[in-house]
C-alpha cells in the first residue's frame, strides 16, 4: 500500500485526510447526490467502497434498517471474494478472523447411522493464492464501513429511511434525473416525515422485497421449491469427530451441512426440514431452536450434538428467482440493482453474498468512471448484461447443488460433483462474452493462462525496486484504473536490442490521451512490466521512464511499476507466456483481463480503448 504521495502526515496512514467537499455536506439528507446506494448490505457497501475511491463525487447510502446488522446471515466468503477484498486493503484482516475452510467431508447412512465416506481438500490446488474463509456477514460490513468512514469521502449509512417513490425524467439533458422519496422509520414504522433526494444515479440493493425493482418494474422470476432448511449458529458439545470440518451429510433421516465458524467454537448446521417429520412444524411456523436441534439429532445419529448457546438462527424456503435485467432497461441507465435485489437463491453453496459483492464492484468502477468522464457512458450498459449472465448460472448451479445435497445419491457422484465444480464455488470460474469491454481472443497463445473474460489470475512475482516477493495481483488497488502488463521479451531492457523502452513510450503515450490534466499518468490507464531477468540482475536505473512516473503534487517518483519472475514460481511458466514475443495483457479495474495483445499492436490498443474511454486531450 502506497502512502504520504501529497505530503508525510503522522498517524495512521489508512485514515484519509477527507476531501474539501465533506465539510460541505449538510447534517440531514441532502438534496442532491451522484449516486445513491439503496441498502447497506454486502452489494451496497462494497459499491461505496469502490465510490469512496472517487471523494469527488457524492455517495449516499440509505437504509430501512434502524442501524447495521449485528449477527447472522451469510458467512461463506469465496476465494474470489478474498481476492477483491485484498485490493480494497481488506484482506488480511478477513483471513486473520476467519475460519479457514480447508477439507470437506463426506457423510452417508451406514448399517447403525452416519458413516464417513470421504475427505477431500476444499479448493483446488492452485486455484487462488487466498483461501476460502468463514466469517460472519455482520463482521465483514463492519470491516466495510470502517473503511468507508476512514476514506476521504467520509461515507457513513443514514439509518431508519425506505424509499417509496422513484421516478426519472426522460430529459437527457437533466442534470439529476433521477427523484427519490423516503419515508423516515422509527423501528420499521413510518414517522410521517418524508426527505427528496436528486440523483444522478440510484442503485438499490435493497434485498429481495426491494423497492427500488418494483419501482422500474422489474420481476424476480421463478418459483419456491417445497423445501425449507434451519439454520442454527451454536456453541455445542458432540461427539460428532468432524464438527470442525466443513461436512456434507447424508442420512436415512434427511440431509445437514455444517460449516465451522470462526474462533474456534462456534458452529452453522444447515438443517435439511422434511415436509412429513416437521410437518406440523413448518405449517403452524412454530420452528424454535429447540425443535432445530432435535432434527440435528436425528440427522447425525449414531452421534449427538448438545447445544449449550444459539447465537442466530432462522428458517427459510428454497426459492431460484432472477430478474430478466438489473437495470431500468433505457438506452442510457440510470437505475440499477444488485444483490437479492435481482437474484435469490439458497444459502448452501455459499454464493449469495459473493454474487451480490461482486455484482457492486462490476458496477462501481463502472459508474465512478462515467461520472469522473473517463469512460463512455455506454460502458453502463453492460452492468445488466454481464451479470444477469452470472447469476443464471449461479442458480442453475444452486438447484443442482441443492437437489444433490437433500437427494439419496451416493455419496461418491456428491463428491465428484463438489470437486468438478470447486470453480465456481470458489468464485473464479466467471467469464465474460465479448463486448465492448472484453476483446476477443485473437491472441490468446501469447498468453495462455490469461484467459480473456476471466478473472487476472495472480503470481508471484519480486518487485524490483525492493525485492518484495508479492503477488502481481496484489499492486493493483480497487482505483478504477485499468491496468497494461507489459510481459518482456527475454532480452534485458537497458540492451540495445531491447524492445521495451519504445514499447513504455507509446503505452505512456497511450495513456496520457486519456488522463485528465492535473491527475496522475497512472490514474486512468497504469503500465506496468513483468521482467523475466532476476531482480538481482537489473536495476531502476535499466527501466524506461514510463516505468519511474512522477506523481503528486512533488513530482515523486513511483518506483512500484516494475517486477521480476520469481525463481521458484515463474510468472512466464505458471500463465503459459510467451517468452520470446512477450505480450500486453490489458486488466479491466474489476481485475478481469479485457484483451491480450502482442507487443507490436498499437492500433488495435488503441481502438479498444478509444471505444471504451473519453480522449481527454
Amino acid at each position: 500500500m502506497q502512502f504520504y504521495l501529497d505530503g508525510y502526515r503522522p498517524g495512521d496512514p489508512f485514515v484519509r485526510q477527507p476531501h474539501p467537499s465533506v465539510a460541505e455536506r449538510p447534517a440531514g439528507v441532502p438534496e442532491t447526490a451522484d449516486v445513491l446506494i439503496v441498502g447497506s448490505g454486502p452489494a451496497g457497501l462494497v459499491l461505496a467502497a469502490q465510490l469512496a475511491q472517487f471523494p469527488e463525487l457524492t455517495t449516499v447510502v440509505v437504509d430501512r434498517r434502524d442501524g447495521p446488522l449485528e449477527v447472522g446471515q451469510a458467512d461463506g466468503v469465496a476465494c474470489r471474494t478474498v481476492e477483491m477484498f485484498e485490493a480494497f486493503g481488506l484482506a488480511d484482516r478477513l483471513i486473520h478472523e476467519g475460519y479457514r475452510v480447508n477439507e470437506v467431508a463426506f457423510w452417508q447412512p451406514g448399517d447403525h447411522g452416519i458413516v464417513r465416506t470421504g475427505r477431500i481438500a476444499d479448493v483446488e490446488e492452485g486455484l487462488s493464492e487466498m483461501p476460502h474463509v468463514i466469517v460472519n456477514q455482520a463482521r465483514m460490513l463492519a470491516y466495510l464501513r470502517e473503511h468507508l468512514r476512514n476514506s476521504a469521502a467520509r461515507i457513513e449509512p443514514r439509518y431508519g429511511l425506505h424509499v417509496t417513490d422513484l421516478k426519472v425524467d426522460p430529459d437527457p439533458a437533466a442534470d439529476h434525473p433521477v427523484t427519490v422519496t423516503l419515508a423516515h422509520l422509527d423501528g420499521f414504522e413510518p414517522t410521517g416525515e418524508t426527505s427528496t433526494i436528486r440523483a444522478r444515479y440510484v442503485v438499490g440493493c435493497d434485498g429481495s422485497r426491494s423497492a427500488t425493482r418494483q419501482a422500474i418494474g422489474q420481476q424476480l422470476r421463478g418459483e419456491a421449491r417445497d423445501q425449507s432448511w434451519g439454520v442454527l449458529d451454536v456453541l455445542a458439545v458432540t461427539d460428532f469427530p468432524d464438527i470442525r470440518l466443513k461436512s456434507a451429510i447424508h442420512s436415512e433421516h434427511g440431509s445437514m451441512l455444517i460449516i465451522p465458524r470462526e474462533g474456534g467454537y462456534l458452529v452453522r448446521l444447515y438443517i435439511e426440514l422434511d415436509n412429513e417429520r416437521d410437518g406440523e412444524m413448518l405449517r403452524n411456523r412454530s420452528a424454535t431452536p429447540e425443535k432445530l436441534a432435535a432434527v440435528a439429532n436425528r440427522i447425525l445419529h449414531p452421534y449427538t450434538v448438545d447445544v449449550k448457546h444459539v447465537g442466530w438462527w432462522t428458517v427459510y424456503e428454497i426459492g431460484q428467482r432472477l430478474c430478466d435485467r438489473f437495470d431500468d432497461n433505457a438506452a442510457d441507465p440510470r437505475v440499477f440493482i444488485a444483490g437479492d435485489a435481482c437474484h435469490t437463491h439458497s444459502a448452501k453453496a455459499g454464493q449469495g453474498m459473493n454474487v451480490s459483492m461482486a455484482d457492486a464492484w462490476n458496477l462501481g468502477w463502472k459508474l465512478a468512471t462515467v461520472l469522473r468522464g473517463t469512460a463512455r457512458p455506454e460502458v453502463l450498459r453492460t452492468y445488466s448484461e454481464e451479470r444477469q449472465v452470472v447469476a443464471q448460472r449461479l442458480i442453475d448451479f444452486d438447484r443442482e447443488f441443492t437437489t444433490l445435497l437433500s437427494g439419496d445419491d451416493d455419496s461418491e457422484r456428491f463428491q465428484h460433483y463438489f470437486r468438478e465444480h470447486g470453480r465456481f464455488t470458489a468464485g473464479v470460474s466467471v467469464r465474460y462474452d465479448h463486448s465492448m469491454l472484453t476483446a476477443s481472443p485473437l491472441h490468446q497463445e501469447l498468453a495462455t493462462g490469461f484467459g480473456v473474460g476471466t478473472r487476472f489470475h495472480s503470481a508471484p512475482v519480486v518487485r524490483l525496486s525492493d525485492a518484495k516477493p508479492m503477488h502481481l495481483g496484489h499492486a493493483a488497488r480497487a482505483d478504477g484504473a485499468w491496468r497494461v502488463y507489459v510481459f518482456a521479451d527475454r532480452d534485458q531492457p537497458a540492451a540495445p536490442a531491447s524492445r521495451l523502452p519504445d514499447v513504455v513510450e507509446r503505452l505512456t503515450e497511450l495513456a496520457a490521451r486519456f488522463t485528465p490534466p492535473g491527475a496522475d499518468p497512472d490514474s486512468v490507464i497504469d503500465v506496468r512490466a513483468v521482467l523475466q531477468q532476476g531482480h538481482r540482475d537489473v536495476t531502476v536505473a535499466d527501466l524506461p521512464a514510463g516505468l519511474l512516473p512522477r506523481k503528486g503534487p512533488f513530482g515523486l517518483v513511483d518506483y512500484e511499476k516494475a517486477f521480476c519472475a520469481d525463481p521458484a514460481s515463474d510468472v512466464f511458466d505458471l500463465r503459459g507466456v510467451d517468452r520470446d514475443q512477450g505480450c500486453l495483457v490489458v486488466v479491466r479495474p474489476d481485475q478481469y483481463v479485457a484483451h491480450v495483445l502482442p507487443w507490436d499492436d498499437h492500433e488495435e490498443l488503441a481502438d479498444f480503448f478509444e471505444g471504451v474511454l473519453v480522449p481527454q486531450r
